[in-house]
C-alpha cells in the first residue's frame, strides 16, 4: 500500500468492480474497442469481480486509488510491465473517473508510484499516451516525463506517444 496526503493506493477489492466498470463505460470513443464496453455489455461487473478475485494482470498490476477523506475509490495507478533489473522499463499507468478530474489526484497518485519505483531500484520508467489526451500528457509533463518523439499511428484511434522518465 502507498499513501499520500489525500490518497491510499492499494490492491483492488472485488466489491470495487463497479468502479472499474464505470471507468470502462466512460472511456473516450477514440479508445480502441477492446478497452471499452462492447455491444454485448462486456466486461460485466461480475466479470470484473472475477478478474479481481483471480488476480488477473489487468486488475492486479494496478492499485486502486482511494480518497482517504471520502473512503471511495476513484481510479487506478501503478506500474505495468517488467521488474527491476530487466531490459525493458515498466510503464506508469493511471486512469481516474471523470467526476474527479482536475483535482490533482492523478499527479499525486503517480508521484507516490514514482517514489516507490525509485526506492525499488528502477532507473527509468516509460509511459504511453494518446496524442489527443491532453490532460494525461499534462500529468506526465508535471511528473517529469519527456516525450521521445516516437509515435505509433493508428488511422482510426489516433497516435500513441511514447515518453520516458529517469528516476
Amino acid at each position: 500500500m502507498l499513501e499520500t496526503e489525500r490518497l491510499l493506493l492499494r490492491p483492488w477489492r472485488a466489491g470495487e468492480a463497479v468502479v472499474q466498470r464505470e471507468l470502462w463505460a466512460e472511456r473516450d470513443p477514440r479508445v480502441p474497442p477492446h478497452r471499452r464496453i462492447d455491444a454485448d455489455g462486456h466486461p460485466t461487473v461480475a466479470e470484473l469481480e472475477e478478474a479481481i478475485r483471480a488476480g488477473r494482470p489487468s486488475s492486479s498490476g494496478l492499485l486502486a486509488i482511494e480518497r482517504k477523506a471520502a473512503g471511495d475509490v476513484i481510479g487506478y495507478c501503478g506500474l505495468i510491465g517488467r521488474r527491476p533489473g530487466s531490459e525493458t522499463e515498466p510503464e506508469l499507468a493511471f486512469e481516474l473517473l471523470r467526476r474527479v478530474w482536475n483535482r490533482g489526484y492523478a499527479t499525486e497518485a503517480s508521484m507516490a508510484v514514482l517514489d516507490w519505483a525509485r526506492s525499488c531500484g528502477y532507473g527509468r520508467l516509460r509511459a504511453t499516451v494518446w496524442e489527443w489526451n491532453t490532460a494525461s500528457r499534462r500529468v506526465l509533463g508535471k511528473l517529469g516525463f519527456t516525450e521521445t518523439g516516437l509515435k505509433e499511428v493508428d488511422p482510426v484511434h489516433g497516435a500513441t506517444l511514447f515518453a520516458t522518465k529517469q528516476l
